[in-house]
């Protein structure tokens, strides 16, 4: 009997409806297969797609991560050329060589001195003027040279200084920016469900893809700008501190000098 029962029972044809669906299985699988696959996920084609501000937003940040970029290797060498003179300067400063000697050699013409050097010219320099008119006023000539050092040592720092603010700002501000236009292209793509009757993943995966776009570049633009600032800005502050002890140093040199003529 169930041997019966086993064999009068027939396999029914599929219906033309779930034929066709079967069919259609493998083309989808291969579809999500070539999307995930290596040529899939195109940066390029998501930022081509997206909305109108969404590419706004990244042609900002763009335009910030190449600035950023231009203004770390300048400021780099900067920094690199200063402290390189003001090794060079110092270890000649401080050989023994007349003060005449080396005030000589700064002031030549065609000579573009900055740093240590161009500190130490200015206060000499002052320093001489001031012996020449007021004699033996030794106090006046040191508090002249003093000043001078002190002008010339600000406008030496904030050359240092230059474009470093702007990398803070991009740092600051980028990734904001970015989820602006990530936040904008999620509203677009959330608003699109509205016309549609059956919403799945796949209908806001690709808005929402080109959304987060905007994030990555925000964060790609303001890692190096922050990572920069913070280095240049140590940089910079041991350069201040390098040409504040050597015009402390200066001074009590020029103050012996100058009670010595006394």
């Amino acid at each position: 009997m169930p041997h019966a029962v086993l064999f009068a029972t027939t396999v029914q044809p599929l219906p033309e409806q779930a034929a066709a669906q079967a069919a259609e299985l493998p083309e989808s699988a291969a579809t999500v297969a070539t999307t995930a696959g290596g040529g899939g996920f195109d940066v390029l084609q998501l930022i081509l797609h997206a909305s109108l501000p969404v590419q706004v937003v990244m042609a900002l940040l763009l335009l910030a991560s190449i600035a950023s970029w231009v203004i770390i290797i300048r400021k780099k060498r900067v920094l690199d050329r200063a402290q390189r003179e003001a090794d060079q300067f110092e270890e000649r400063f401080w050989s023994g060589v007349d003060l005449a000697k080396l005030y000589a050699g700064a002031a030549e013409r065609n000579r573009s001195i900055t740093g240590m050097e161009a500190i130490f010219e200015a206060g000499f320099r002052e320093f001489n003027r001031l012996r020449q008119r007021r004699g033996g006023d030794a106090r006046l000539q040191l508090e002249g040279a003093q000043r001078a050092m002190r002008a010339t040592g600000s406008r030496e720092l904030d050359e240092l200084e230059h474009n470093l603010e702007f990398l803070a700002n991009v740092g600051s501000i980028s990734p904001y920016v970015g989820l602006f236009g990530t936040v904008w292209g999620i509203m677009l793509s959330f608003q699109g469900l509205a016309n549609m009757k059956e919403a799945t993943i796949a209908t806001v995966a690709p808005g929402i893809s080109e959304a987060l776009i905007a994030t990555a570049m925000g964060l790609f633009a303001a890692i190096p700008a922050v990572w920069a600032y913070n280095r240049f800005a140590n940089r910079v502050e041991r350069l201040t501190v390098r040409y504040e002890a050597f015009s402390e140093e200066f001074s009590s040199i020029l103050q012996r000098q100058a009670h010595a003529e006394e």
